[in-house]
């Protein structure tokens, strides 16, 4: 791989991982996440890891897996099914170190680590819980003010995994939707950047605004650039596909079982990503109608 060539695959990703990294997952809830990317980890030995997300399903499989020591997290939920199964068994088991976070305070956390700050001030998480169990410290405004503020810590991230639609070989990307909220703070506060992509093509054309205001992070923060179609599946990827409920519906239920997850990891995720999307229904997933909400 070249410079100007960062197109890998997500098993060559893996493969540079290390026990008890810090990883960013993009996306949030059941909506574009990087799941191809993900089920690539789950089939790993990687183990130990502190996952920063704003919580999905790869939250809850990443710990039924057993690959997770700390959780740090805005929430972890599906949606229309609001507790994630085994995020929720995970916490109800104990055990698992946690730093549940307000939404914006862990967009604060990463963005402290983007601009290689310490921390960032804010009035978010002050006079809550959040702040007791949190460990969190304040800092008093030098100006006239005197403005008591909680200091947010900055989150900084070994690696960060997001997925788009449209990737080129530089690390030229496009991220479309409506809600791309995060993904720019998790790749700017990481070290190394995997981006996934519906499509890789060898050059992008960003010179339309429409087109260049969906290049959300820049390629200098890009290393690594994986072609995974439908790897946000079984979450949504609005426009292209939308969320598959049974399948999540199926996830869930299997949470329920006493060997659940082994069925789960054996029948659905199985030894690569082809046999996870012949199971899934493969090109049907472009069909996928969008959720309304």
């Amino acid at each position: 791989m070249t410079t100007l060539d960062k197109r890998t695959t997500a098993e060559a990703v893996v493969g540079r991982l290390r026990d008890g990294m810090t990883i960013g997952i993009g996306g949030w809830g059941p909506r574009r996440k990087p799941m191809a990317l993900v089920r690539a980890l789950l089939r790993s030995d990687v183990k130990d890891l502190t996952v920063v997300a704003y919580g999905g399903p790869e939250v809850g499989m990443l710990l039924a897996a057993g690959k997770v020591r700390k959780l740090i997290y805005g929430f972890v939920s599906l949606d229309a099914i609001p507790l994630e199964p085994y995020f929720r068994k995970a916490r109800e088991a104990g055990g698992l170190e946690v730093l549940e976070l307000d939404e914006g305070m862990l967009q604060w956390g990463l963005k402290a680590a983007a601009l290689r700050l310490p921390f960032l001030p804010t009035r978010v998480g002050l006079g809550t819980d959040v702040f007791d169990q949190g460990g969190f410290r304040t800092v008093t405004s030098p100006y006239d003010d005197g403005e008591v503020l909680l200091a947010m810590p900055a989150v900084p991230l070994d690696l960060a995994l997001i997925h788009v639609h449209r990737a080129d070989r530089m690390g030229n990307i496009q991220a479309l939707g409506p809600d791309t909220y995060y993904d720019e703070w998790f790749a700017k506060a990481a070290k190394e950047v995997v981006v996934s992509a519906e499509e890789v093509v060898d050059r992008l054309d960003l010179s339309h605004p429409e087109d260049a205001r969906a290049n959300i992070v820049e390629r200098c923060f890009v290393q690594h650039v994986v072609e995974a179609r439908h790897g946000a599946h079984p979450t949504s990827m609005p426009p292209a596909y939308g969320w598959d409920m049974p399948a999540l519906k199926a996830y869930v239920a299997s949470a329920g079982e006493a060997d659940g997850w082994a069925r789960y990891r054996t029948d659905m995720i199985g030894p690569d990503e082809a046999h996870y999307l012949a199971q899934a229904g493969g090109d049907a997933i472009a069909e996928l109608p969008l959720p309304i909400f």
